[in-house]
């Protein structure tokens, strides 16, 4: 794209990505090959950035304080979030065609604009679960899809915070926040540093540990639901093999579903969404 094409109303932050000075060429290794699930899960901590994609997510991103480093849009987003670029001057905002856009990323991008965001230092459990009554806990869920989608549930149903285990995929990859509209930026959580060995802390803290599988022994998510516990930690196993045995072991209570229609089990998301509605007057 040539400088007489930049839109209406350019900043002196805007940059055409056709002549991009070399002082902020490092800025741009931030969109470099975004396809790449198994790179950019482990670059994007390491560098402590996050993308956020699409006006509304990045602005949500702002609206929770996160910081922007730069911007990467299509020149018709300009107009639409000139107030953010303004906002903002210090973070560089590359403007550059579609096929310009698809040449850096890896892929089309639809909704024209993307944020690297700078990461916030890592909050503990005992930080994000104090004062908490239901918390979920993600064991090893490495679906980026669901991991948004569990938080999305979340943020809609009321769970005070989510805990996720060490294997579990990053909240704040971009899949992620994308599915979850930017709800992982307003429901507290955090990382363990080891599991199970961390449900010592929740029950510590006074929560019971409801592990959902299909077991003769189980709840009932309608027992549960006619008698809660005080405080809650409800824990969903990875899409494969579901919750460890030794998850299981350590939990002190296991929960399930009651199923129809010879089904045995729901899609992680799904299953979360439906406990996460049942519990819900348990705060």
């Amino acid at each position: 794209m040539s400088a007489t094409e930049m839109p209406p109303g350019a900043g002196a932050n805007l940059v055409d990505l056709a002549s991009v000075p070399e002082a902020l060429r490092p800025l741009l290794d931030d969109y470099f090959s975004l396809t790449d699930v198994k790179l950019r899960s482990k670059s994007e901590p390491e560098k402590g950035v996050f993308l956020a994609e699409s006006s509304t997510v990045l602005r949500r991103a702002l609206a929770a304080g996160y910081e922007p480093k730069s911007f990467l849009v299509a020149p018709k987003w300009v107009p639409d979030l000139a107030d953010v670029f303004a906002a903002h001057p210090d973070a560089p905002v590359f403007v550059g065609s579609a096929g310009e856009l698809e040449q850096i990323t890896g892929f089309h991008l639809h909704r024209g604009a993307l944020a690297a965001m700078k990461r916030r230092p890592d909050r503990s459990v005992g930080e994000v679960i104090g004062g908490a009554r239901r918390v979920a806990v993600l064991e090893d869920i490495v679906d980026h899809t669901n991991v948004g989608a569990l938080f999305r549930s979340a943020a809609a149903l009321g769970v005070d915070a989510v805990l996720v285990t060490p294997a579990c995929a990053d909240p704040l990859y971009r899949r992620s926040i994308r599915v979850s509209m930017g709800t992982v930026f307003q429901v507290p959580w955090a990382r363990f540093t080891s599991w199970p060995d961390g449900m010592d802390e929740l029950h510590e803290a006074g929560f019971e540990t409801l592990a959902l599988a299909l077991r003769d022994d189980s709840l009932t998510l309608d027992e549960v639901e006619a008698n809660p516990f005080e405080k809650m930690a409800l824990i969903f196993g990875t899409e494969g093999d579901g919750l460890r045995p030794r998850t299981l072991a350590r939990a002190r209570h296991t929960v399930r579903i009651p199923m129809a229609g010879a089904v045995d089990s729901l899609n992680v998301a799904a299953a979360s969404a439906v406990v996460f509605w049942a519990t819900r007057d348990a705060k």
